[in-house]
């Protein structure tokens, strides 16, 4: 049999995705159902309890194939980066309308009609997709409809497909940003989140975890040993970290350093880094 990494195929030993028949051993093979996360940000646990770890998130408007359900919990895959793992099934909708929109800054709240002044409901991180039914102005402000009735301010908004044109830009709209591990929206995030969630607003869907980034995410990198060759956009990563090159020295990322998104210089990095963790383990260009 193949060896196959459990965060990206669905297997366990009673129960694997059909298409895996042939390629793992399990008790039972199925035909996952289609779902669409319908709260704002759904953690991907490792095992479906409430005390186990985070490994990623998926979030509003996320299409997901569901293979089990149960107790309080779904065994499921993500569309865009095909990570596998467990969120709270309330947390589950159908796909009764296709997403027409996402989210285009960090933050956004849901309003439910189209009035800033109305009693908010729930925030939305960048990213999350929408289905936009209609606008309304009141007072000189745009919101766009939903088909649940709720209002988002319009200028939030870019409809799928119009991309944001450089991803570092977009990685730096989220400076100051709480650090989180397995986070991957405007209310926390971590190294590799940032990374590609700042690349699906250009409309490039890349893998999740740093060491799937770090083994084909682009085009691998010698910026020489005084990392001179290194520009705007480039990736450099260490054991289980990613950051972005700002220009050939300032780099930004999510850390545990500083707890948030920020900005620091890259040999000032690689000496703080290194006193723990060693020097980086590669370099890519996306």
């Amino acid at each position: 049999m193949t060896v196959r990494d459990r965060r990206l195929h669905a297997f366990r030993s009673d129960l694997a995705d059909k298409r895996l028949e042939g390629e793992v051993e399990a008790a039972r093979f199925v035909t996952g159902r289609p779902a669409r996360i319908a709260v704002p940000v759904a953690d991907v646990r490792r095992e479906p309890r409430p005390d186990s770890g985070i490994d990623t998130q998926f979030l509003f408007g996320d299409d997901v194939t569901v293979f089990d359900e149960a107790a309080d919990f779904a065994w499921v895959q993500g569309a865009r980066d095909g990570y596998v793992g467990y969120v709270a099934a309330s947390a589950l909708a159908g796909r009764d309308h296709a997403p027409t929109h996402l989210v285009s800054v960090p933050r956004t709240f849901l309003y439910p009609g189209p009035d800033l002044r109305f009693p908010r409901g729930e925030a939305l991180s960048m990213g999350s997709a929408l289905t936009v039914t209609g606008t309304a102005e009141t007072r000189g402000t745009t919101y766009a409809l939903l088909p649940s009735g709720e209002a988002v301010i319009v200028g939030h908004l870019a409809r799928i497909g119009e991309n944001a044109a450089d991803y570092v830009t977009v990685a730096e709209q989220f400076e100051n940003t709480p650090y989180l591990w397995g986070g991957v929206s405007g209310f926390g995030i971590d190294c590799s989140g940032l990374v590609q969630l700042a690349m699906r607003m250009t409309g490039r869907d890349v893998l999740r975890d740093s060491d799937m980034q770090a083994n084909g995410l682009g085009e691998p990198l010698d910026p020489g040993a005084d990392y001179s060759g290194l520009r705007r956009g480039d990736l450099v990563f260490w054991k289980g970290h990613v950051a972005v090159m700002l220009d050939a020295d300032i780099m930004i990322h999510a850390n545990g350093h500083t707890m948030q998104v920020s900005r620091e210089g890259l040999r000032e990095a690689v000496q703080r880094i290194g006193y723990l963790y060693g020097g980086p383990t590669g370099f890519r260009r996306p």
